[in-house]
């Protein structure tokens, strides 16, 4: 089967996620980025060797034949995706039928990759001249769940008994740090509207990124990396500080997290990492001399930016993807340690949970956000993931507010009474 997509400018403006409608796919920040409906091809993830994987997808994108008349990143067939946490482990992305983008510029367009499937199986959108409906994906009507059961995965006692042991093996040498995760899962007497959720998580989460692959939903602050053209980018994250109730107590707790030698350290170790790993492919990497602190709903988190110019021949994102994940701020240090011990003693698959969502066109360019913030939502049940990073001194029970700290702005979206 020959695959070809057709991209073209659009006039009109664009709701990515009204395009996506139900079932799409959707990636913005900021009203910018990009939505797709339909599946046009499936790419494997297959389980084993990751950087392997990232030239598969790279290879089989760049055998579709491509007529764009727009000509920037995301245009053309584009994959999108919801990767696992667990590196190794398989996944899939999936090359929607119709996709429309929507630069920070204003730019505007839509792609048709004809050949596959189009949102129910029946015909194709005309790309040159697209109706008003094109624009809006299916939407169908949901009951608004009248009950909720609310069941932490493991008791909050057991779960500061993980925190006792991770700080022993770690006093003991075996790691330097290591994030654990909780998992709370929300079972309801009718089916939820992940459309519904996602307009609330845009709604409270406007910094964020928005994402919408399947049953996956996340607003996540943390950009991962970002591919375009030949400049790449990264916002890592470390250290975290909730919200006050007001402007003089945000200002307060975010000096603090600003002054702590601790948390300082921590953001620092991630942010090597991303550079010296972006230096691979890159004539130069910089980033800024001094971290900010990004607020949003109910947190606030370090962060600093970085940016690099890629060498030629560039890699794809998936590429840089598959070599950053998992960072330090959502496995621990040394990776491979506290990796295996996550696998070894946390209790459950994480999944796409503190994995990286985002896309992929065929000219390598892209952008994915580290997956936290985040649930799966499958008919009536949701599963929904938060975690810490555990050091020495970390106190289980300070850890264990901090997890429901994260957890309750999820619950928000998702509980509604």
């Amino acid at each position: 089967m020959t695959l070809r997509a057709r991209t073209r400018r659009l006039d009109a403006d664009v709701d990515l996620l009204a395009f996506a409608g139900d079932d799409g796919h959707v990636f913005e920040k900021a009203g910018a980025g990009l939505a797709g409906r339909g599946r046009a091809l499936v790419l494997p993830w297959p389980a084993g060797d990751p950087a392997a994987a990232a030239r598969r997808v790279a290879e089989a994108l760049a055998a579709i034949e491509v007529d764009d008349e727009v000509g920037v990143p995301g245009t053309g067939p584009v994959a999108f995706g919801a990767l696992p946490f667990a590196p190794g482990r398989p996944g899939t992305l999936v090359v929607p039928a119709v996709v429309a983008g929507r630069a920070a510029d204003g730019t505007r367009w839509i792609t048709v990759v004809e050949g596959g499937e189009g949102d129910d199986g029946g015909p194709l959108p005309d790309p040159d001249a697209p109706t008003a409906g094109d624009l809006v994906g299916p939407r169908r009507r949901y009951r608004q769940p009248q009950r909720y059961t609310v069941e932490t995965l493991h008791a909050p006692e057991r779960w500061c008994e993980l925190v006792a042991a991770a700080t022993a093996a770690i006093r003991a040498g075996e790691m330097e740090k290591v994030v654990l995760a909780r998992r709370v899962d929300v079972t309801t007497d009718a089916p939820l509207d992940r459309w519904a959720v996602l307009e609330r998580l845009r709604t409270t989460f406007p910094g964020c990124h928005i994402v919408g692959i399947g049953g996956f939903v996340a607003a996540s602050p943390e950009l991962l990396v970002a591919v375009s053209g030949d400049i790449v980018r990264a916002h890592p994250m470390a250290g975290t500080a909730p919200r006050g109730g007001d402007p003089a107590s945000d200002q307060r707790l975010a000096a603090s997290l600003l002054a702590s030698a601790t948390y300082r350290h921590e953001h620092q170790l991630t942010i090597d990492m991303v550079h010296d790993t972006l230096l691979n492919w890159c004539s130069y990497v910089d980033y800024e001399a001094e971290p900010s602190v990004v607020a949003v709903a109910n947190l606030q988190h370090l962060a600093t930016r970085v940016e690099g110019r890629l060498s030629q021949p560039a890699p794809s994102v998936l590429e840089l993807v598959a070599a950053l994940h998992p960072t330090p701020a959502v496995a621990g240090r040394p990776r491979d340690r506290a990796v295996a011990w996550i696998a070894a003693h946390e209790g459950f698959d994480r999944g796409p949970y503190a994995g990286a969502s985002g896309w992929v066109d065929g000219a390598g360019n892209g952008a994915w956000a580290v997956s936290v913030r985040c649930a799966e939502i499958e008919g009536a049940t949701a599963r929904v993931y938060a975690g810490n990073g555990i050091v020495a001194d970390s106190d289980p029970e300070t850890e264990l507010r901090e997890t429901r700290v994260k957890l309750q702005a999820m619950m928000n979206a998702l509980v509604r009474p």
